[in-house]
């Protein structure tokens, strides 16, 4: 659509298919040129589109209820933004958000996951299916589960992610099912219950269910249950500055990091193989990878800052905590060198080999419809091998192995 009131760039766009209907209203980064939006795409009134990283697929609708700012975002195809911000973001097919979104750098949505109105985004990782209602705060955390959209994890309406400490530190990651099952799409959903909240780093099972109105402060490793609160009030002594259990959240850190290279795997060696059929999916497929490697050097320099703060805290713990003590000062002292560890390529397992050649025999088109067809044999194999990735993360840093016990089952104390 062109019009009299059109800047060049918008009637360049319109002139090429794109459905542009204000143009007057409408502003498109001249760093765009025709071709980075595809013919077909709806952009409403109010709309800012900026960034020479800025490609939007065929069939995406934008600012149907409101105006909308999209900067350096690739979006796949399908995708629908009623209103809001988005930035420095990859959505892929499908994606759904409400109203009002804040999308911040380093969210990677999957297909088909959706939202309600004022959801906010940032180093989110949703994987496909992932439902969240309205008013929902949920940054720093990957999330998982489920095997399509009548059977998908759902965060409900006003769920919130607590991912800042009274420490002021935000090693607090949360690990909301996997990557090595949740690639799968064969597992069971999650679902953390509207009016709750998560404190992060945690990590929680599929098939884990929190009612509605828990605040959970710990981790679940086996799922198949409910879980609700509120928990016994109670008070403890303050120490500024002091962590008494600093194990689990450096661990649940680790794990985290680790998620991210395998899934860094994932979508270099599966998903490359399903979004390189146009240039949007080429777009979208090195968003994604741009997107992982800006999480991952988040959470390190997340916990690098923690390193920082526990040489302090270990001076200050009391003697009851010796073994703490000497873990968080470990901890500080080898940290130079384990930041370095955790940021060095991970080599591709033997497992890779076996499960490659399975998913690409599929007749399947789709990348959804080759998981789909896969038998649950070469899934399995294919876990291992995002696994082994995992693990392989986890034992660069001996001191994940330190003589401290692991949390246990349940909740455990941040």
């Amino acid at each position: 659509m062109t019009s009299a009131s059109s800047t060049p760039t918008t009637a360049a766009h319109g002139a090429q298919g794109v459905i542009i209907l204000d143009p007057i209203s409408t502003y498109i980064d001249p760093a765009l040129p025709p071709g980075t939006i595809a013919p077909g795409v709806e952009i409403h009134p109010g709309c800012r589109i900026r960034g020479a990283n800025t490609r939007i697929g065929p069939g995406c609708v934008l600012g149907r209820e409101g105006p909308l700012t999209l900067e350096n975002c690739q979006l796949q195809a399908d995708v629908t933004l009623a209103s809001g911000y988005c930035a420095e973001s990859t959505l892929l097919t499908g994606v759904t958000l409400g109203a009002d979104a804040h999308v911040r750098p380093g969210t990677l949505l999957e297909e088909q996951v959706s939202s309600g109105h004022a959801v906010g985004f940032k180093q989110t990782l949703l994987m496909p299916f992932v439902t969240t209602g309205s008013l929902v705060n949920f940054c720093d955390c990957l999330m998982a589960g489920g095997t399509n959209r009548r059977n998908h994890s759902e965060v409900g309406s006003s769920y919130v992610h607590f991912n800042y400490t009274p420490n002021r530190d935000k090693a607090t990651a949360s690990l909301i099912g996997d990557v090595p099952r949740g690639v799968m799409l064969d597992q069971a959903p999650i679902f953390l219950g509207g009016q709750g909240g998560l404190v992060g780093p945690a990590r929680i099972a599929f098939g884990t269910l929190i009612a509605a109105g828990t605040i959970w402060r710990g981790d679940i490793e086996e799922g198949g249950h409910l879980h609700y609160g509120p928990r016994r009030e109670g008070t403890k002594v303050i120490l500024p500055g002091v962590y008494r259990n600093a194990y689990r959240a450096v661990r649940n850190n680790l794990l985290y990091i680790g998620n991210l290279h395998a899934l860094r795997h994932w979508y270099e060696q599966v998903r490359a193989r399903f979004m390189q059929g146009d240039p949007f999916a080429a777009a979208a497929h090195a968003g994604a990878l741009t997107r992982i490697a800006s999480m991952l050097a988040e959470r390190v320099t997340r916990l690098g800052e923690l390193a920082q703060k526990l040489a302090a805290s270990a001076a200050n713990l009391p003697p009851a905590y010796a073994a703490e003590t000497q873990f968080q000062t470990d901890f500080a002292k080898q940290w130079p060198a384990l930041s370095q560890a955790l940021v060095q390529p991970v080599s591709d397992k033997p497992a890779c080999a076996a499960f490659l050649p399975h998913l690409g025999a599929t007749s399947a088109s789709s990348y959804i419809d080759a998981l789909r067809a896969t038998d649950p044999e070469t899934r399995s194999l294919g876990t291992a091998w995002l696994q082994g990735i995992v693990d392989d993360v986890v034992a660069r840093v001996s001191i994940a192995n330190h003589t401290l016990s692991p949390p246990g089952r349940g909740r455990s104390e941040g």
